[in-house]
């Protein structure tokens, strides 16, 4: 169909196709004019052509299918380092006729990096020094060589790891954006390398290539309570392979090897808790350049080789961790004390950028990183043991946009030692914040009539931005760092939402997995934390709920959000093992419960220095997750195709439900515990027996919230599905208010104190401005902010009918005050949106719907509850549509706001609503 398209295709869950570490990368794509899909109704089938590089003529594949979300590979295996070209075109029908095949796609290149050990030749180089005790000097090293640079260059790669984390250059000039370069992953198992296209980098003549690699996790301390360092390695090592192809075929290879040399870096000390020192009068302005092989050499060193690194090598489908934005302070003031404090206006995650200075030779300029300030002073205490400082020694000469290189920190403001400003400058102009994560693509967003929800949401969104750093983290700022498992499982459906996560979170998920299996005691029971740095000595492995069951619950939220079967199969050996042997069981099949469990971890009644005693039971918590797992395990058996499973976990499933209504609901409904995070389980994991039971649980649940003043009183495993459980149970208004609560504890408080991301308790910051005096206090954490779903699924009304959201489920639900809302989500099969609005003075409900390509759309319009008769669902397909009912908004707000219960010798208190 002429001048309609789709986009070139994308390759696996891979941020670019380049440097693809599979033989059969699998296709998806897009249409490109999703508001003329109407024409196209039904995809019918699709042709792809592969351009191969030593063919002379592309080949085409045909395929009668409706698939366009990652598609087999149609073609024999691609090699390690081969490239192809590859695009596809769409045949359809419209009213039931065949239509003329829509434009090919531009072409795209996939190109596969290393895929066998036995294509690296390049050997880890490391110092000579004998091994030390405390952090680990950063090491540069170096390789001068000649390159013919004479005619046309077909490739040049820069294939490179290390063990600690590394930049590289060729003649002086940085090889790519990345930070924290190759990211973290469990070292042991897996060691991620990067893939550089450096022919622009080369000259004719002589080159050099050098890297400079410090601690990053590898050898940095690590954990809390004082941590542990070099938890994997000793040894700060390069690995690097640079290989070169002329058009004449002529091919040119360096690899580290003895021949290199290497020196100290001026970077003296670079530590993630600690933070970096730079001695500017140790710098060599010449390190990476060819013209310093003409100077004094008595500076560099002879490398040692060692061992190759035992993990597997992988070439990674996330992308790399990238500096993503740069903030202007908004103020710069005195603290009571006389400090001076730079105020950057929101709570991030990165560094510093130093545009210039020019000191004394010898003076120092401190930079201490905090997320708030306590009575004016800069509130250091919850960083715990990490000094969060980064540190300048002047050599006297200007120093021009320096900034901290291997390390970052979590922090709003920076308390800035030694620098004068009338002498150096203002500091308002002077230093500017890099914001630092994983460069994840962004897929979700939402608005809504209330700006303090809008606040909320973005408030969650930063959290999310500031921990995923290379890998999903529970806080950005003290001694800690680390992958919780029960943190993002509770927060996965949000935060897939916000950001394509698949390649990210399924590589996680992979080193979940390594672990488990090859570490854990019996090979199946996963650590708190992956990768995991937590010894055994401080915290005894110990089977948990919620956290360890992120191996069966972080998979199916991926292929609910992206439709990819393929990491349900990969993890299913991960599954097993947990189910069937790392859960510690009880003679009738749920949780022994001698096992103690985290279960509704930071209850908001639990004392800060025991944030794990819950109101709620752990056991209770923990057998309602094993039901839910064990039903989710029947359908991931099924949808493989293990059907023997399916029906084992199907009938496991019936036999434990039954026990946990036995063991924990009565006749009625109501829960033993009879609290809010029990009820809101049983109702989320349909563990009632009768809709009757359903009913009176959330009518408890109700009477539950009302008596708690629509105050949270639910911690890690109530708060994610609470709004959730109230709306399923027919009370989304209870929701509303709960939401819109400004008493603390609640979602709203933190905003009030001007939070600017979500804090990890929800009284991190007291009203008198005091930080909790509990040890454990983040400022950012993005666990609680998974209300943020409710926000998508219920606020806004849209959700994933089928995996991978070619089936969409709409279905707003207006309450509160919240008279519009939009949500907006880049779907596999292209951009969904829905907004919805009271307009006519507030008579009419009106709905903007636009269907991706190749979706569609159940629709349940409001009711404002005028009538008996709730509307009626109906299917929509592709493209743009509009649906407007009556909606009597008048009416439908007079009962708000809901009352709480107040006991009847109190005296009532006045409504604390946003």
């Amino acid at each position: 169909m002429a001048g309609f398209s789709v986009a070139g295709p994308t390759f696996e869950q891979h941020s670019t196709g380049f440097g693809v570490g599979t033989a059969t990368p699998r296709l998806s794509w897009r249409f490109l004019t999703t508001d003329d899909f109407f024409f196209f109704k039904q995809k019918t089938a699709y042709e792809i052509q592969i351009a191969r590089e030593r063919e002379t003529e592309p080949k085409t594949f045909s395929v009668s299918s409706d698939a366009s979300v990652l598609v087999p590979w149609p073609d024999t295996p691609l090699k390690s380092r081969e490239s192809a070209q590859v695009r596809v075109r769409v045949f359809g029908r419209s009213e039931g006729h065949a239509v003329e095949p829509t434009d090919w796609s531009p072409w795209t290149v996939v190109e596969c990096a290393l895929l066998s050990r036995d294509d690296w030749t390049a050997v880890p180089v490391a110092e000579q020094t004998d091994v030390i005790d405390g952090p680990l000097r950063p090491v540069r090293f170096r390789k001068s060589f000649t390159f013919d640079g004479s005619g046309t260059v077909n490739r040049a790669r820069l294939y490179i790891t290390s063990f600690g984390i590394y930049r590289a250059f060729i003649n002086g000039r940085e090889v790519g954006d990345h930070c924290l370069a190759p990211g973290w992953t469990s070292y042991r198992h897996r060691l991620n390398y990067q893939t550089f296209d450096v022919g622009h980098l080369l000259s004719n003549g002589t080159n050099v290539i050098a890297v400079e690699v410090a601690e990053g996790w590898y050898a940095t301390r690590l954990g809390f309570r004082g941590g542990r360092r070099k938890l994997y390695g000793d040894r700060l090592a390069a690995i690097a392979q640079l290989e070169v192809q002329h058009e004449s075929n002529k091919s040119f290879s360096l690899v580290t090897d003895r021949s290199w040399i290497c020196q100290p870096s001026a970077i003296i000390r670079s530590e993630f808790y600690d933070g970096e020192v730079y001695d500017a009068r140790e710098e060599n302005p010449n390190w990476n350049l060819h013209t310093d092989e003409t100077g004094d050499n008595s500076s560099w060193n002879i490398v040692q080789e060692i061992e190759f690194p035992a993990a597997q090598l992988i070439s990674p489908n996330a992308p790399p961790v990238r500096v993503t934005e740069e903030i202007k302070p908004v103020s710069v003031h005195q603290t009571p004390s006389g400090k001076t404090i730079v105020d950057f206006g929101q709570n991030l995650v990165g560094r510093l950028r130093v545009h210039s200075l020019n000191k004394p030779s010898g003076d120092r300029v401190a930079f201490t990183h905090a997320e708030v300030l306590e009575h004016g002073e800069l509130g250091t205490r919850p960083l715990r043991r990490a000094k969060c400082t980064d540190e300048i020694i002047s050599a006297g000469a200007k120093l021009a946009n320096w900034t901290p290189q291997y390390t970052f920190h979590g922090f709003r403001y920076v308390q800035v030692d030694g620098w004068d400003e009338e002498k150096d400058g203002h500091l308002s102009s002077s230093l500017t914040a890099l914001v630092m994560h994983t460069d994840l693509t962004r897929t979700g967003w939402f608005t809504c009539s209330h700006p303090m929800v809008n606040q909320l949401h973005q408030n969650a969104w930063w959290s999310m931005r500031g921990n995923f750093v290379s890998i999903p983290t529970d806080c950005p700022q003290r001694d800690e760092r680390l992958g919780w498992t029960g943190d993002i499982q509770i927060f996965g459906p949000s935060a897939n939402f916000l950001y394509n996560t698949a390649g990210m979170l399924g590589e996680w998920l992979e080193d979940v997995a390594a672990e488990q299996l090859n570490d854990g005691k019996d090979g199946c029971v996963p650590p708190f934390v992956v990768p995991n740095v937590i010894s055994d000595e401080l915290w005894p492995p110990t089977p948990q709920a919620e956290w360890d069951d992120v191996v069966i619950l972080g998979p199916w939220e991926l292929y609910r959000s992206y439709g990819d079967v393929d990491i349900l199969r990969r993890q299913y050996k991960s599954m097993l093992a947990w189910i069937d042997r790392g859960i510690q069981r009880g003679p009738d099949g749920l949780w022994d419960p001698e096992i103690w469990q985290l279960g509704d971890w930071l209850d908001p009644t639990a004392p800060p220095v025991e944030p794990g005693d819950t109101r709620t039971n752990g056991t209770l918590v923990a057998d309602a997750y094993l039901v839910r797992i064990t039903s989710m395990m029947s359908q991931i058996s099924t949808i493989i195709g293990q059907s023997a499973d399916a029906q084992r976990f199907s009938t496991q499933y019936d036999h434990l439900k039954s026990k946990f209504q036995y063991k924990y609901i009565t006749q009625s409904g109501l829960l033993v515990g009879d609290s809010q995070t029990a009820l809101s389980l049983a109702i989320m994991f349909d563990l009632h027996a009768t809709v009757e039971q359903v009913k009176t649980a959330a009518e408890r649940l109700v009477d539950l919230v009302r008596l708690a003043k629509f105050r949270v009183a639910t911690g890690f495993a109530g708060t994610p599905i609470i709004a959730h459980a109230l709306t399923k149970g027919g009370h989304p208004q209870i929701a509303y208010r709960m939401l819109l609560e400004k008493g603390c504890p609640s979602w709203m408080y933190p905003i009030s104190m001007g939070a600017t991301t979500i804090w990890e308790r929800w009284d991190s910051m007291l009203s008198d401005g005091s930080i909790n005096p509990g040890e454990m206090t983040s400022f950012n954490h993005y666990a609680l902010g998974s209300i943020i779903n409710w926000l998508h699924t219920s606020v806004a009304g849209v959700s994933p009918l089928s995996p991978g959201w070619k089936e969409i489920r709409v279905c707003p639900i207006p309450g509160g005050t919240i008279d519009s809302a939009e949500a907006i989500y880049e779907t596999a099969y292209g951009r969904l949106e829905c907004r919805w609005a009271i307009k006519s003075d507030q008579t009419i409900f009106a709905m903007e719907l636009l269907v991706p390509p190749n979706s569609r759309a159940l629709v349940t319009m409001p009711s404002d509850g005028s009538t008996t008769q709730d509307s009626e669902a109906r299917w929509v397909g592709s493209g743009r549509h509009q649906f407007s009912v009556p909606f009597d908004w008048i009416r439908f707000s007079s009962a708000w706001p809901p009352k709480p219960r107040i006991p009847f010798m109190r005296r009532p208190q006045p409504d604390n609503i946003a």
